[in-house]
């Protein structure tokens, strides 16, 4: 048993609940009212049912509904049913903002929902759809299309198979076959939403913009449609000119040129052939400069090896004929058979040639070299190294591989070295030259050691060991037995071995995760 002051309360509840469905159910199924019916004719053994109106010299069949006024040439009007069928030059008014042109149009006033058919136009503000087809829910004030429709503003004209609009959210979802004209770029993907208002445009599968001077394609994103900038976070990529840029976040913008990405970045040079991979790069267009950070790494692919250069901060700068890039802070490098770090590295691609700068080490084969400032530089034909030029303070140390005895070493004001196959052949030092060196005969049995200084040395290379020695210019030297070579005469002034330094496989290029 309820209590009385439950039971109260129950009978409140429940007479509120009634009053809001009845008047939910007298909302639903208000009458269509007809303003002006012209002529009137009953069909009963064609159109059981059906009042027939048709316009007459004083206008068109006029019909009113909840908030929308229609006019047509002719309706057919079932009362007990509450729904109209009407015909010809359709007009709809619904506001002061909506409005629609058909060939006929079917109407239930219960449910609230339109079909209209033939030469559908709907217009919204200054929004235009257009279909063969359109199904328009007034209840929810969302209509679309199956058969393919045309959507018109300003200055886009998109096309799709389906399509819907949430008027009152100034939205439309477009599926299949999505198509967006613009007479600065086309847009086409598989699934699309627009807002009339912002003309905005996000994007949900395969889609490609193509504008003047760029192309961009990912599968989920967000696209300005009027300012011509947006982003893509899934399977991006965009052409700007002769780049190509990837990434798992691409956002870029066509008024300045610009484009930036993060993480997993990969930026191709189509022109020169080079690769810069890092998480977070930019690209100025109009500038043709590039910057890359977080394990950026500059490659420059060549026929047969690659050069890979990394730094904590990669810039490209020039033109497609004079590219040139720079590597600041915890520079390395490495190439098949040779490797090297310093501060800065700049390296002119369309010359192949590479300046090491800062504390400059480089290791070729069994050699070691170090010296102020540091050029390799390439045959551009050929892509194969060619020479190496140290400025100030060059040095060069190999470990005695034979019976482990100490460093081979060979010092001057500066360098110069020829390869042969990647490969260091030749080098020459000039200037004050001094000079350690194990020497072997044949059999590999020690000989002595030669301490020798003279104005210029030319050493003879054969898989990174000492093959033959040329002295010129005054030279002096001694050769020492090994037990009577002095343990202070065993490294020259300047000596350090850096071994534990040097980048041996790709894997070991970045070293620093955060870089």
């Amino acid at each position: 048993m309820l209590s009385a002051k439950k039971h109260f309360k129950y009978r409140c509840l429940l007479s509120l609940w009634l009053i809001a469905l009845s008047a939910k159910v007298i909302g639903q199924s208000q009458k269509i009212d007809i303003l002006y019916g012209g002529n009137f004719k009953k069909d009963e053994a064609q159109f059981p049912g059906a009042s027939i109106f048709t316009k007459d010299v004083n206008g068109q069949v006029q019909f009113r509904h909840q908030g929308a006024d229609m006019w047509c040439d002719q309706a057919f009007l079932y009362a007990d049913e509450n729904r109209i069928y009407a015909e010809g030059n359709i007009y709809l008014e619904q506001g002061d903002t909506l409005k629609l042109w058909s060939n006929s149009i079917s109407y239930n006033g219960n449910s609230r929902l339109l079909k209209a058919m033939g030469k559908v136009r709907m217009l919204k503000d200054t929004t235009s759809l257009q279909s063969d087809t359109l199904y328009f829910n007034r209840e929810d004030q969302m209509a679309y299309y199956n058969t393919g429709g045309k959507i018109i503003d300003s200055k886009n004209i998109l096309t799709s198979r389906f399509g819907t609009y949430f008027i009152d959210e100034k939205k439309y979802q477009f599926d299949q076959k999505v198509h967006i004209d613009n007479p600065e770029y086309t847009l086409d993907s598989d699934k699309l939403t627009y807002y009339t208002d912002t003309k905005y445009a996000y994007l949900n599968g395969p889609s490609t913009i193509v504008g003047e001077d760029y192309q961009f394609y990912c599968e989920k994103g967000f696209y300005n449609t009027e300012l011509q900038k947006g982003y893509g976070n899934k399977n991006t990529e965009i052409h700007y000119s002769d780049r190509i840029i990837n990434g798992d976040s691409v956002y870029f913008e066509n008024a300045t040129s610009f484009a930036s990405a993060t993480n997993n970045i990969q930026v191709l040079d189509t022109i020169n052939q080079s690769i810069i991979r890092s998480n977070y790069a930019e690209v100025w267009k109009a500038i043709d400069s590039v910057f890359a950070t977080k394990r950026a790494v500059a490659i420059n692919v060549l026929q047969n090896d690659s050069l890979y250069i990394h730094g904590d901060t990669l810039f490209v700068t020039g033109t497609k004929e004079n590219r040139v890039l720079k590597s600041y802070r915890n520079s390395r490098f490495f190439k098949t058979g040779m490797s090297g770090i310093c501060d800065t590295i700049k390296y002119i691609q369309t010359e192949d040639v590479t300046e090491l700068i800062g504390d400059p080490v480089v290791w070729n084969g069994e050699s070691q070299l170090t010296g102020d400032k540091m050029w390799i530089l390439s045959d551009p034909e050929t892509q194969k190294l060619d020479s190496l030029i140290v400025e100030s303070n060059a040095f060069v140390v190999s470990k005695d591989t034979i019976n482990n005895l100490g460093f081979n070493q060979a010092k001057g004001a500066d360098l110069g070295g020829k390869f042969v196959d990647n490969a260091l052949n030749q080098i020459k030092l000039h200037k004050n030259t001094e000079l350690i060196y194990y020497m072997y005969d044949e059999n590999q049995e020690l000989l002595g050691v030669n301490k020798t200084i003279c104005s210029e040395i030319e050493l003879q290379l054969e898989n990174g060991d000492i093959r033959d020695i040329i002295f010129r210019v005054n030279p002096d030297g001694t050769i020492y037995p090994i037990e009577q070579f002095p343990e202070e005469m065993k490294k020259l002034e300047g000596f350090i071995w850096r071994e534990d330094e040097r980048i041996y496989t790709l894997d070991d290029l970045i070293i620093d995760s955060k870089n």
